[in-house]
């Protein structure tokens, strides 16, 4: 039998092992190399007890909520509780065991305290390029298989006893086409973890392990009865949803994301059945991701306050058919997974919106992941970049999305000055594209463009975007947002770049990212004249968008403009009086379900 915790302590060791969480965080945070890490905090950190259970997870990327444990898991298989000892740390990326696709380095590090196993200390960051058919490793253009996408690791001792194998590192560098960076991240990963380590030790020595063993079972059994709370007040019932990424490919068919969420008392099964066989490219998403991004939603609708650990997850199924595009079968590829994520965690919201609509938000501009290579003819030396162009988030019932941020991907938009610092880039311009935000009452985010100009030979674009074709959707009257797009050298000749195209590019190109703008909510005519007119002095709104797509009439110039009440409600009373006549609106009122 477990010792009883009395309450203060409780909340003590909670909040000591979320500070070691966030601890171990910010030191990766600090420490790595690559600009996805440092600047875009393309990473998860995690704490788990000694059995294996995720007991605190840091506030980064909940891309791995679905993954770490059964990376955790999968890493002990391979290495028993036995025949670990102090200093070890296990690395593994293999896309079936938890990775999900090859950049991301799963490295779960044993914690010991007076030779007592008292748990791990999990982390993972997205690398920059682990080898394969393009730089960045992330191309969906010829895949076939994840052979293609890069180095492959098992689950493998990289340090034991605190000491680093240097056969093993030098292989992983090898397979690289930036060594230095890859090696900067991995090491600021261990580095991360023994921070993790000396935090866990101490915190067992200053409670005694079985106080802190009984902390957490309690943390673990509290934060299911929560979760299981939250979710009985969900109205009982099957919801559906559907949306479709625009395509696999040039030339390719649209994926289609079909969604089941059954809610049942005090659980939610979660079932992709209907989704789009697997692809033969690097659009996939293994089970894992896929379950990953749907906990996530669950989660923001249900407590999203609570403790993120395996009680949160207790109570949620994810499942997918064997062979779709959400849960292939392999070696089916999955290095561009990413571009995929929004769209499961949109349907759950899509398909839960009839029960839950003060909650939910409309579909937010989706984000730009492409990656380039080349020769950087400034620092003698081969280069890659990443790149996150994150726009606006869709509206909600009561407020306006926000602009330039991150929806279910909570990462960040890469500096300029890091691009330009470290990359032969030069930002030519990042900026909101006005009349990109779908309207509605309240009106969704703007989309955001981002110009870069190349400094580079033999440059090689590897594109990673969406919405070009599938606006994000709007909820309760409110409209789509904008359709994205990729142009290289924006003007008279420009060109045109598939969302998912490989290509090359020539030194002083330019290659523009004009991301979607984010879905609407509520009725646009309902929307306050005044916050229109704000709109339109921020220049987030043209004064013809404001007349055509809410019914407001802005009068003077310069920013001495104004509403001209009269006009405007004439103006809203005759749109409403043609769409009454309209047999065919333009747009649905609500989400299908």
């Amino acid at each position: 039998m477990t010792a009883r915790v009395d309450p203060i302590t409780l909340g003590v060791v909670w909040g000591a092992l979320q500070s070691i969480a966030v601890e171990i965080g910010t030191t990766v945070h600090r420490t790595a190399y690559s600009e996805q890490a440092r600047e875009g905090q393309d990473f998860s950190v995690a704490v788990f007890d000694a059995a294996g259970r995720m007991v605190a997870q840091g506030p980064y990327s909940p891309g791995h909520m679905g993954a770490m444990s059964f990376a955790v898991a999968n890493a002990l298989a391979a290495h028993p509780v036995a025949t670990l000892e102090p200093g070890d740390a296990i690395l593994l990326n293999d896309p079936l065991l938890g990775s999900g696709h090859l950049p991301d380095f799963f490295i779960t590090q044993p914690v010991f305290e007076d030779g007592a196993l008292i748990g791990f200390v999990v982390n993972i960051l997205h690398h920059t390029d682990v080898g394969g058919q393009r730089p960045g490793s992330q191309g969906v253009e010829g895949i076939f298989d994840y052979f293609q996408e890069g180095l492959r690791i098992p689950p493998t001792k990289v340090w034991r006893r605190y000491e680093e194998q240097e056969g093993i590192v030098g292989i992983i560098a090898a397979n690289s086409r930036t060594p230095e960076k890859v090696l900067g991240d991995l090491r600021a990963q261990r580095s991360a973890l023994r921070v993790g380590e000396l935090r866990l030790a101490e915190l067992a020595r200053r409670y005694g392990r079985e106080t802190l063993v009984a902390a957490m079972d309690e943390i673990v059994a509290r934060t299911e009865a929560n979760m299981r709370a939250a979710i009985r007040a969900v109205p009982d019932g099957v919801y559906t949803f559907e949306d479709f990424l625009d395509d696999w490919g040039p030339g390719t068919d649209p994926l289609r994301v079909f969604v089941t969420v059954t809610v049942d008392g005090d659980a939610v099964t979660v079932d992709y059945e209907g989704s789009s066989p697997q692809t033969a490219s690097g659009l996939n998403s293994y089970i894992n991701y896929t379950r990953s991004y749907s906990y996530a939603a669950i989660k923001c609708l249900t407590d999203p306050y609570g403790p993120m650990n395996e009680g949160a997850l207790r109570p949620i199924t994810v499942k997918a058919p064997e062979g779709s595009f959400l849960n292939p079968r392999p070696p089916a590829g999955g290095g561009p997974r990413a571009i995929i994520c929004y769209r499961t965690f949109e349907a759950v919201i899509g398909a839960l919106a009839p029960a839950l609509p003060e909650r939910v938000a409309a579909a937010s501009s989706h984000f730009a992941n492409p990656t380039f290579g080349g020769w950087d003819r400034g620092r003698g030396r081969r280069f890659v970049a990443y790149e996150l162009v994150l726009s606006g988030t869709g509206a909600r019932a009561t407020k306006d999305g926000c602009e330039a941020m991150a929806m279910a991907f909570n990462a960040s938009n890469i500096p300029v000055e890091a691009q330009e610092a470290t990359q032969p880039i030069v930002v030519e311009r990042f900026e909101l594209i006005p009349d990109s935000a779908g309207a509605g009452r309240f009106r969704g985010g703007c989309g955001l463009r981002r110009d870069l100009r190349f400094l580079a030979d033999e440059g090689k674009l590897t594109n990673l975007s969406e919405r070009q074709r599938f606006a994000p959707y709007g909820l309760y009257g409110g409209r789509s947002g904008a359709l994205a797009r990729t142009l290289i050298n924006p003007g008279p000749d420009e060109q045109i770049v598939h969302g998912k195209q490989s290509r090359e590019f020539a030194f002083g190109d330019v290659i523009s990212f004009q991301q979607s703008g984010a879905g609407g909510y509520g009725d646009p005519l309902a929307r306050d004249p005044a916050r229109v007119l704000d709109d339109v002095l921020d220049e987030y709104v043209s004064i013809e968008a404001a007349r055509r797509e809410y019914g407001v009439v802005i009068t003077g110039d310069g920013v001495d403009l104004g509403v001209d009440d009269e006009a405007t409600r004439a103006l809203r009373l005759s749109i409403r009086q043609r769409a009454s006549n309209d047999p065919a609106p333009r747009r649905p009122a609500a989400p299908t379900s």
